[in-house]
């Protein structure tokens, strides 16, 4: 096997590793920490960790530690969280989401960088154009990382399926399940639905384990590398800090102005799904264990329809697949205000968290191509801008699902997506009449680019 493949297939499992643990755990969250809203506000508190760090550390860690050791003490982080949860208290979860979300941006920062300098290097050696290999790279990365929330949450229901009983949910629960559920972000977990503390150590044992393994994996067999165009200490602070002054600057683009809406319902629907779908219809009808098997339904939806949207692309454009996504969530969101969720309807919980599946994967594959054609000369920064108001709907949405019933949350879905749609719309329009139109201002030349965009 050829060096440059061994240390791309390293860093692919390595991150599958890591986030089958990490994946598991965050679809967990609102359902086994419901005390006081303690799990919803952790995962606030991590994409706040998220939102800062994406603006800060990355290139700072990178250039300090250089990409190997910067993805190793990034994984830390994750372990970290990962052992925070068998303490599960504000004292412990809200500290470790905070490092989690601190060493996130810089995880994928170096990842991507690593792969990059890997694909060109590789790319020079035989004698191929650096983007072509670069993206095969990435490709093989994301087939094996995208399995992880496949893996995650069939390791979380197998193990809390070995409960021995499983009561039957009271009719009484379940009025307040779906759409009305207004008490149970703050309620305590009913002891039929919470598995025992038995499982729940054994789980986050298997997760912990899953994380150490990834470090390790990375620490001891993924070779160093180092950027071939080395430069000045003064030329990468002013490289820095004008990258952090572009991400501002670019909002001067009225275009992009419209379109910080895309991420941050990114965050938004992503968030609700996580926090409240999971808990308030899933959890709550048919007992924490199934939650594994309703997420992975999302996941593998997620990545075929990734997958699918990628080729449907070049013959139908980018409208009629937004389009497809906004009325498949529109759909959805309707529908959860309307339906009552009940164990006897097993199948339904399946077809919502694939719908899901279907739509989100519009947002994840279209806003990144849009971006980069948009910002062609501007990347670094249109991506920059992309991830932070990603997080920061991510915050929003994890922050208000404490206190807000779930139905209130569906109208404020409905209600972003329906302005969110409309800006891209009004940005299509200024495209057809200017279809020449530059960006704001030239940057230096990008970096890392629609690569660097990917899901926490």
């Amino acid at each position: 096997m050829e060096r440059s493949l061994k240390n791309v297939l390293v860093v692919s499992f390595g991150f599958l590793l890591l986030f089958t643990a990490y994946g598991g755990l965050q679809s967990l969250q609102s359902s086994l920490y419901r005390e006081e809203g303690l799990g919803v506000t952790a995962l606030s508190t991590l994409y706040g960790g998220v939102l800062l760090s994406s603006m800060f550390l990355p290139p700072l860690l990178i250039k300090k530690f250089g990409c190997k050791w910067t993805i190793v003490v990034s994984m830390c982080c994750y372990v970290a969280f990962s052992l925070g949860n068998f303490y599960a208290s504000w004292y412990t979860l809200i500290p470790t989401s905070i490092l989690l979300g601190l060493g996130a941006a810089p995880l994928w920062s170096a990842q991507c960088t690593y792969l990059t300098i890997m694909g060109n290097t590789e790319a020079k050696n035989v004698g191929k154009v650096g983007r072509d290999v670069v993206n095969q790279y990435f490709g093989i990365f994301f087939l094996i990382f995208q399995s992880s929330g496949v893996w995650g949450n069939l390791i979380s229901s197998l193990v809390f399926g070995q409960t021995p009983t499983q009561e039957a949910i009271p009719e009484e629960q379940l009025l307040s399940c779906g759409a009305s559920d207004c008490l149970m972000a703050t309620a305590p977990t009913n002891s039929t639905q919470r598995p025992s503390q038995t499982l729940i150590y054994t789980l986050l044992g298997i997760y912990t384990g899953s994380g150490v393994l990834a470090v390790l994996l990375i620490a001891l067999f993924l070779e160093p590398i180092k950027d071939a165009q080395q430069k000045s200490e003064g030329e990468k602070k002013s490289s820095f800090w004008s990258t952090l002054l572009s991400t501002f600057k670019l909002l001067r683009d009225k275009r992009l102005r419209l379109l910080v809406l895309l991420p941050m319902y990114s965050g938004f629907e992503q968030a609700f799904l996580a926090g409240d779908y999971t808990r308030s219809y899933t959890t709550c009808a048919l007992g924490i264990h199934f939650v594994g098997y309703v997420m992975i339904c999302f996941s593998a939806t997620n990545s075929l329809c990734s997958v699918l949207y990628g080729r449907l692309s070049q013959y139908t454009g980018r409208k009629a697949l937004y389009g497809l996504g906004a009325v498949t969530h529109l759909s959805c969101i309707v529908a959860l205000l309307l339906w009552k969720p009940h164990p006897d309807q097993l199948a339904v919980f399946f077809v919502f968290s694939g719908l899901w599946g279907v739509a989100d994967a519009v947002w994840q594959t279209q806003n990144n191509v849009l971006y980069g054609v948009l910002f062609e000369k501007n990347k670094e920064a249109a991506f920059a801008n992309y991830r932070l108001w990603e997080a920061l709907g991510f915050v929003i949405a994890f922050g208000y699902s404490t206190f807000l019933c779930v139905y209130i949350k569906l109208y404020i879905l409905l209600g972003v997506l329906s302005l969110t749609m409309l800006a891209y719309g009004i940005v299509e329009y200024l495209e057809a009449k200017n279809p020449g139109r530059p960006v704001v201002a030239e940057q230096t030349k990008p970096t890392e680019e629609a690569e660097t965009e990917t899901v926490m």
